[in-house]
């Protein structure tokens, strides 16, 4: 029996480009702030049309890992803002059909640990994101887009107060889809508004006490109560999240 190969696949050579300065970036030869060179030059240098540098440097930019100063006509290394990079996941996640049921599992098993490193390390600044989104979703009264957005907002400031970008990077995500599965039921369950008010002020009074166990629990105990909200709501928890929360529209950020 003869052996039979898949072709090879012949990738462009603004890619390779891309890839090349891509991976000096990545390396930190080249540091954020460094300017490139003018594009005739990299061109020189890859042996490659202007064209095809011009390409690659498009998308490098769309990946956040170079950017054009105001005034400047060169490239400048730059670093892929949280918020881009969290949007793609979050796009990506509703494209691969998540489901309430998965955000939840999701929320379980990141959010406690998070609150619980709050606790341990949260600053006084922190303490006063925090008690912003308390304060600022209890006031949130009827207006349901308000109040799902400061829900997200108390999670977003407990996510900061850990001083660890890795967990802030990995949950933010999750937080741009919580707002749209927590819209689907906060007005259905009529107790839900007051249960997510007190499990608020119990995070707050543990960030307070810098009482990390405290902060877990409560934390736990949150999240429980979201799925036993969509149940009262009789909601299925195989339904699909759609549509992301902007966070740049919440009024406590």
């Amino acid at each position: 029996m003869s052996v039979e190969f898949a072709p090879l696949t012949l990738e462009p050579a603004y890619r390779k480009v891309a890839a090349a300065i891509g991976a000096r970036i990545l390396s930190r030869a080249l540091v954020e702030g460094e300017r490139l060179p003018p594009e005739t030059e990299l061109a020189r240098q890859f042996r490659v049309n202007r064209s095809t540098v011009r390409e690659a440097l498009r998308e490098l930019e769309s990946r956040g890992l170079v950017q054009r100063r105001a005034g400047s006509k060169l490239m400048s290394v730059s670093r892929p803002q949280q918020g881009t990079v969290a949007a793609g996941v979050s796009h990506a996640l509703m494209l691969h059909d998540v489901t309430v049921r998965d955000l939840w599992e999701a929320l379980t098993i990141l959010e406690p640990p998070i609150a619980a490193g709050a606790a341990r390390r949260r600053t006084d600044a922190d303490l006063k994101c925090v008690s912003a989104a308390v304060e600022a979703f209890a006031a949130a009264r009827g207006d349901t887009e308000q109040a799902v957005q400061l829900s997200a907002a108390v999670f977003r400031c407990l996510g900061e107060a850990t001083h660890n970008p890795v967990l802030g990077l990995a949950h933010e995500p999750l937080l741009r889809l919580l707002g749209p599965s927590l819209r689907i039921m906060i007005d259905e369950v009529p107790q839900a508004r007051a249960r997510i008010a007190t499990a608020h002020r119990r995070l707050l009074d543990a960030l307070l006490a810098r009482d990390a166990d405290a902060a877990q629990q409560w934390m736990a105990r949150h999240i429980r109560d979201f799925r036993k909200g969509y149940e009262i709501a009789g909601i299925d928890l195989e339904r699909r999240v759609t549509g992301v929360t902007d966070p740049s529209a919440n009024p406590a950020s």
